[in-house]
């Protein structure tokens, strides 16, 4: 065996008469008289292959291990297939299986089971069509983010996954420490464990001093910005938020560009380009998928995301939209005024009802953004940018940096924060500074956008949120 083999989307293009070898997991078996017929995937494609297995063909003790989820390989010939929807399918002259499976206890045999029990068995959830689909789009996704930044000269960069510092100024960081000493048996109870902290000395920690995981590597990657002009980071962040909801993840990838010589105006043709191209590239190579989301999980999701790869997006400033907000007749559960943060449902009204399309906000209150944000000659606003779609609100998040020392050394104050942790963040102003800007995209937001899922931990593979850390 070898994995330059045929996969079952090659099968559907070969003609009639080829003989070939077609590998994957049972979806469903039926039999009627003197013939059986297989569902097969390899997880390559939307669409099944029907294997058609003509009594006496195969070994009745061998055919009877062929169960939803037994892994098998199928030789055969390709025929001309009577089915609809379907234009071939492979007529069995053999067969070999490799992993039976019980069919009285495999869990995807159950109908119709809810996205809360598919989390429960997340290691085998893949096999099925709406995961399958899901997992197929995050790799088409990860391909395009990487084909736009590369076709335009950019430089992939890792940024560390462990930092002393917070690159949101807000807290809620996972701590990394060495300090603490596992599998402690507990008094009274021998099957249980706790932990035993050998010291609150931080100088004795493994790096000498508080240290987190990261939120995000936008502060490394403008360090790699001011150096090779043009860079992305794509890897895992965290945020130990005690949150619940179907938009929150504890660890998420993030895509996050940096370019020197850049302005607001720069950072938002970035991002609009950048948005309409990754999305074109996911309906232009996952059309199976995405009929199958439009059809079964969100009416419209292929006209919307049409819609997007086809409109100009509109721009407004904060400021504007704010007015708009609090002139229309729209009753909100979260007060509108000016210096509030807006929530998705002020977010969806701009975009699904004021607008009609993708909106770019712009120049937000310093109150509501973080430190790095280049400040306004008015005082009270920063060019931030926030990119709002239609159905989920703010999708992309950036701004200019802020590139002059004595500004940002005063900001990191204003705000509370201590100073050491960003001395180095600060060096940049000091040495060499040039206008830079950037921005951030949670690409399990992406997905959940593309694919219409509800829940941000039906995207990702195995899902950190409070109390799961299984898998």
């Amino acid at each position: 065996m070898d994995y330059r083999r045929t996969y079952v989307k090659d099968i559907f293009q070969l003609s009639p008469g080829t003989e070939v070898s077609a590998y994957g997991w049972v979806k469903t078996r039926r039999d009627s008289k003197g013939i059986s017929f297989v569902q097969l995937s390899d997880g390559s494609c939307f669409q099944d292959l029907q294997i058609v297995i003509d009594a006496g063909v195969i070994d009745e003790t061998t055919l009877k291990a062929v169960t939803t989820g037994a892994c098998v390989r199928f030789d055969g010939t390709v025929v001309e297939s009577p089915a609809a929807g379907q234009a071939v399918e492979l007529k069995a002259t053999g067969m070999e299986l490799f992993g039976a499976a019980d069919p009285q206890t495999y869990p995807l045999q159950k109908k119709g089971a809810s996205f809360e029990f598919l989390r429960e068995i997340a290691h085998l959830r893949v096999r099925g069509n709406t995961f399958g689909a899901v997992y197929r789009v995050r790799n088409q996704a990860a391909w395009a983010v990487h084909k736009f930044f590369q076709d335009r000269g950019f430089s992939y960069v890792n940024t560390p996954i462990i930092t002393a510092s917070d690159a949101e100024g807000a807290g809620a960081m996972f701590a990394v420490t060495s300090l603490l000493e596992a599998g402690v048996p507990v008094e009274d109870n021998p099957e249980a464990h706790a932990f035993r902290l050998k010291s609150t000395n931080p100088a004795e920690d493994f790096f000498g001093k508080p240290s987190y995981l990261t939120v995000s590597g936008q502060l490394e990657a403008e360090t790699m910005a001011l150096g090779l002009t043009n860079v992305y980071t794509f890897g895992p962040t965290f945020r130990a938020e005690n949150s619940s909801t179907s938009r929150h993840l504890a660890e998420f990838w993030m895509v996050e560009p940096e370019m020197a010589f850049c302005d607001l105006e720069g950072d938002m043709n970035l991002a609009e380009e950048f948005l309409k191209e990754v999305i074109k590239h996911i309906l232009d190579n996952c059309a199976g998928d995405l009929e199958f989301f439009n059809k079964r999980i969100e009416p419209e999701l292929l006209q919307t995301l049409e819609h997007v790869v086809n409109s100009d997006f509109e721009r407004l400033t904060y400021t504007e939209a704010i007015k708009y907000l609090e002139a229309s007749d729209k009753k909100f559960e979260y007060d509108v005024y000016w210096g509030a943060d807006l929530q998705s449902e002020h977010e969806r009204w701009l975009t699904e009802e004021k607008v009609g399309r993708p909106v770019i906000l712009t120049d937000y209150p310093k109150e509501i953004k973080a430190f790095y944000m280049r400040g306004n000659e008015d005082g009270k606003t920063v060019r931030a940018m926030d990119v709002l779609a239609p159905r989920i609100g703010e999708i992309i998040g950036g701004s200019q940096r802020e590139e002059r020392y004595d500004v940002l050394r005063h900001r990191i104050q204003e705000m509370g924060l201590p100073l050491e942790p960003y001395w180095w963040y600060l060096d940049l102003r000091k040495y060499g500074s040039a206008p830079h800007a950037g921005f951030g995209l949670g690409f399990e937001r992406l997905l959940m956008y593309v694919t219409g899922m509800k829940n941000i931990r039906d995207v990702i593979p195995y899902h950190r949120t409070p109390g799961q850390a299984d898998f």
